[in-house]
């Protein structure tokens, strides 16, 4: 798992990584039993590849995907850019290799 903390992104970026996640289709798939030590690596593979993704969260009522969500972000270091139902938009910069291009303001 990631030790970095989650990048401060400026309103700016987020509006370009929404953008740019609109077209995404979820990568990864959270069901019942949770943030699973498969679905960790499933996740920090996704994250290290593409940067940005979309994860389909689909447990329980609407509090406990969001402390899903949370702590999916917290374990891996990512941002969370956009939650629109059970679908989390989620970023983390690639410090090797940057693939997606954020503007600086």
């Amino acid at each position: 798992m990631a030790d970095t903390k989650p990048m401060a992104l400026t309103e700016r970026q987020r509006k370009t990584l929404r953008g740019l996640g609109h077209k995404l289709h979820p990568i990864v798939r959270i069901g019942d039993k949770g943030l699973t030590a498969a679905v960790t690596a499933e996740l920090e593979q996704a994250l290290a590849h593409h940067e940005l993704i979309k994860v389909s969260v689909r447990a329980g009522d609407r509090e406990s995907r969001g402390a899903l969500i949370s702590d999916l972000c917290d374990n891996s270091g990512a941002t969370l850019v956009q939650r629109i139902g059970n679908v989390a938009l989620v970023f983390r910069r690639n410090s090797e290799a940057p693939r997606v291009v954020l503007g600086s303001r």
